[in-house]
């Protein structure tokens, strides 16, 4: 008697933990851009140089019927949104969203463009060219293929290099040739942009 208790007992907390652990997950569209700050080792240069909260980003596409979040983070893959909420810190995200919603046919040539850029490695010189990706890129041009600019592109040398921890990073990746001319665009450009609205947050 007792252990069928235990057994029915454990089973129920299973179930409660389930549901709120589903509750958690953010409600999301297709093409919606998520954004959060991540655990990864150039994520605070990245923050420190764009003035933002934001170091990662990734879009919802659909994959075999099911939202996931596309993502350049070497390589370029879909990531469940549940997993890809406990990469950042805290668990901590923005969901942004087109304020105007479109037809159906953006979304139809952003899953086409998918295996343009699915599988590539991750870009950890930031080149504007679409031989590797870095997150911010990805999006970008994801959306670009649907005919949709989410925001003007930058220049590297744009950002605030003045911190000493940017400036050492820098260094290490680069050198003494740092890409001042490159085509850029960070999480935190995408998240300014004037055709976005935020539409969530944990």
């Amino acid at each position: 008697m007792y252990p069928r208790l235990k057994n029915f007992i454990n089973f129920a907390l299973s179930c409660i933990l389930f549901v709120q652990c589903q509750s958690k997950l953010p409600d999301v569209k297709e093409g919606d851009i998520l954004f959060q700050s991540s655990t990864s080792k150039q994520a605070k240069a990245i923050e420190l140089a764009t003035h933002s909260g934001f170091s990662h980003v990734g879009v919802v596409l659909k994959k075999d019927g099911k939202l996931m979040v596309f993502e350049a983070v070497g390589p370029v893959k879909f990531t469940p949104i549940d997993k890809w909420i406990r990469h950042g810190k805290g668990g901590r995200y923005v969901v942004m969203r087109l304020k105007n919603q479109p037809n159906d046919s953006v979304f139809i040539k952003m899953e086409a463009a998918v295996p343009t850029f699915e599988g590539k490695n991750y870009d950890s010189y930031f080149d504007w060219s679409d031989n590797e990706m870095y997150c911010s890129e990805l999006v970008w041009k994801i959306y670009k293929t649907a005919g949709i600019e989410l925001c003007p592109l930058k220049k590297f040398k744009d950002y605030d290099f003045s911190n000493p921890f940017v400036r050492a990073k820098l260094n290490e990746r680069f050198g003494n040739d740092i890409p001042l001319n490159e085509d850029i665009v960070s999480p935190e450009d995408l998240s300014k942009s004037a055709l976005l609205r935020e539409a969530g947050e944990k």
